[in-house]
């Protein structure tokens, strides 16, 4: 399966609302790459105050939701799902730029690549495009952990 629904999404994030930033798998492939959407509504509650007068997504919930793109690709490539005890940690960012806002009506477009694997560290390449034109871009690490 190359995609997937937010149903799959959501069997593959342990994050739900307001805090899941992933609507659709695109794209799939295991331990390389995938594509995901999130439709920006005027709903979101962040854009309650952020800004009131011109609402604009928060840097940091653009790379969140990389994040979760990276920790989706982590989960289906090691055929696994999160469970109560696991996660996929984020545990570091390198070279983040934010080219553009993000704003309702926005489909964001994200693409993550595998470029590291070592020691239990996973190490992604993302980017974040809304109609083709880049918002963000960044290094991002993530880690499997089991709590007891």
């Amino acid at each position: 399966m190359t995609s997937f629904n937010i149903y799959d999404v959501l069997k593959h994030l342990p994050h739900r609302y307001p805090f899941l930033l992933i609507d659709r798998v695109l794209e799939y492939t295991p331990d390389e790459s995938l594509v995901a959407i999130k439709n920006v509504t005027i709903n979101e509650p962040f854009f309650q105050g952020h800004f009131p007068n011109r609402p604009v997504m928060p840097g940091v919930l653009v790379v969140e939701a990389m994040a979760q793109a990276c920790g989706v690709l982590s989960f289906k490539s090691a055929q696994a799902l999160p469970t109560q005890n696991s996660v996929y940690l984020f545990v570091g960012i390198d070279r983040a730029r934010f080219k553009r806002p993000v704003e309702p009506g926005d489909q964001l477009y994200i693409q993550v690549s595998l470029t590291r694997r070592m020691h239990g560290i996973y190490k992604y390449h993302a980017d974040a495009r809304v109609e083709g034109e880049l918002c963000c871009s960044a290094e991002l690490m993530c880690t499997y952990k089991e709590f007891e």
